[in-house]
């Protein structure tokens, strides 16, 4: 029901589950291991996987170790890596144009950190007309609790809950834990 036109196409948005990004964050192994079976359920679909990998200035430099995608997630050689700067995936990146050439209107989406760089990218994909469907158990982030945030358990469940609200008008929004999650 996207609004795109001629992107009948699903495909799998991995976004930014790298060393650095996951290491210490919430239930991450468990997490991790969502998104291996949902990569793995995408290929054998023959869905596309799209990855996302963020850099900055702060720590994350291109090529670092930290900046590499977990070994758990080995990326395909034929599935396109978007690189970015920016939370939302969208932004300053090519991602349109890879997934105008996939033909494709709706995303799945996991990563992390759901309070940053997945509402980001999950906003950005649906203002620009995709379906956008978040894995509520597919996602985390880091503990900001120093910093005023409320403990992790509570951002993604925040997050998994405004997302099964999120309206517009010829596109959708939904939220399904992996075990819902069907390609093809």
């Amino acid at each position: 029901m996207t609004t795109l036109e001629n992107r009948p196409n699903g495909a799998l948005l991995v976004v930014d589950v790298q060393k650095d990004v996951v290491g210490g964050a919430y239930n991450r192994d468990a997490v991790v291991a969502n998104i291996a079976t949902l990569v793995d359920r995408a290929r054998a679909a023959g869905t596309p996987v799209v990855w996302v990998q963020h850099s900055d200035s702060e720590g994350l430099e291109i090529g670092s170790d930290g900046w590499q995608y977990v070994d758990e997630l080995p990326i395909g050689d034929d599935e396109p890596v978007v690189h970015k700067i920016h939370g939302d995936s969208f932004e300053a990146t090519d991602l349109a144009d890879v997934l105008e050439r996939l033909g494709v209107g709706s995303l799945t989406v996991v990563g992390a950190q759901s309070d940053a760089c997945i509402r980001n990218t999950i906003h950005g994909a649906f203002t620009r007309g995709y379906d956008v469907t978040l894995v509520s158990d597919a996602h985390t982030t880091e503990d900001l609790t120093e910093w005023g945030a409320p403990p992790p358990e509570q951002v993604i469940s925040h997050t998994n809950l405004y997302w099964t609200f999120t309206s517009g008008e010829g596109k959708s929004a939904d939220v399904k834990k992996t075990d819902e999650v069907a390609f093809g």
